[in-house]
């Protein structure tokens, strides 16, 4: 299915300085945002109490998150466990300064007002189970998230390397940088909460946004081998073009169905639909205005994209 013509003339690198301006902008705000407001961490990376509830009758989460809204605790994690009649509830720490045992009553006294809080409501909750996560997890998290990122990105700069050619490379290392610090530079921004699950779909993105630039740099190097006499700009809007509805009808369909997610899925996965939203977004503009402009400026060529012809002993005896 084509929504546009693979055989349109949009010349999108006349934007190219325009389009580098603005993403340089971007980063340095999303850099700026990271180093001076921070990321509002969640439980998974901060730590705090665990609470499990079991009730009677079955329980919806919604019902569970209304009542400790109520109660104060407005940023409570409710998640079903179990079945329809068991839930479990994170909470941040109430004093991560404090000395252990106190940290443990104050954390204990915490469970117990939850309890007092769904009594209120419905007196067929029972407390289950009560745990603490010391923040020393969390700090765990963040590290390994941290690798995870850049473990990725260098396997996809190798990927890319072996693939294509070193100018590829970079434009993509380039690129993917681009879409995850605009899209964690985002969290940073707003300061809406970052947890686990949107490490994970950063990740995601990291994915998706690579996969665009892959099937672009792929219809560059089929026209720079397959066209006699062509100026590098005109092959790299050439290969937009033509791979433009597979992009665009990719992109749409991804966000339709992060869209549903987020308003139907719950708000556990908020966040992961989300980010997965930006990231598209985000991965799909650079993948058509930062990624090539790029490739332009290092100087990407026929000569560069040719297979290297291999001397013939044979062919050089024949008269």
């Amino acid at each position: 299915m084509e929504i546009f013509n693979p055989n349109s003339k949009i010349d999108f690198l006349r934007f190219r300085n325009i389009s580098i301006v603005i993403s340089t902008l971007l980063v340095v705000l999303s850099i700026g945002a990271i180093l001076t407001r921070g990321l509002n961490y969640g439980l998974d990376f901060t730590g705090g109490v665990l609470v499990e509830v079991k009730y009677d009758q079955p329980v919806d989460t919604g019902e569970v998150r209304t009542a400790l809204d109520a109660a104060g605790y407005d940023h409570a994690i409710v998640q079903s466990i179990g079945g329809a009649r068991e839930v479990s509830i994170r909470l941040q720490a109430r004093d991560d300064k404090a000395a252990s045992g106190d940290a443990k009553k104050k954390n204990d006294q915490v469970a117990d007002d939850v309890l007092k809080a769904l009594l209120a409501k419905r007196s067929d909750a029972h407390k289950t189970r009560t745990d603490f996560v010391g923040p020393q997890v969390g700090e765990e998290l963040k590290s390994d998230g941290a690798v995870a990122v850049i473990f990725v990105i260098l396997g996809i700069m190798i990927y890319i390397g072996i693939r294509f050619e070193w100018r590829f490379a970079i434009a993509a290392i380039a690129s993917e940088i681009h879409d995850t610090l605009l899209t964690v530079g985002f969290f940073a921004l707003t300061q809406r909460e970052f947890d686990i699950t949107v490490l994970a779909s950063v990740l995601a993105v990291v994915g998706y946004s690579i996969n665009d630039k892959v099937v672009v740099f792929d219809r560059v190097r089929e026209l720079f081998r397959s066209t006699r006499k062509a100026e590098p700009v005109d092959i790299l809007n050439r290969a937009i073009n033509s791979t433009l509805s597979r992009t665009i009808i990719t992109a749409l369909f991804t966000a339709i169905t992060m869209i549903a997610l987020y308003f139907f899925g719950g708000p556990v996965v908020h966040g992961f639909a989300l980010t997965m939203i930006i990231g598209i977004v985000i991965g799909t503009l650079s993948s058509i205005f930062f990624a090539n402009p790029i490739l332009l400026w290092l100087g990407v060529s026929k000569k560069d994209l040719m297979p290297v012809a291999r001397d013939n002993p044979e062919l050089a005896r024949r008269p």
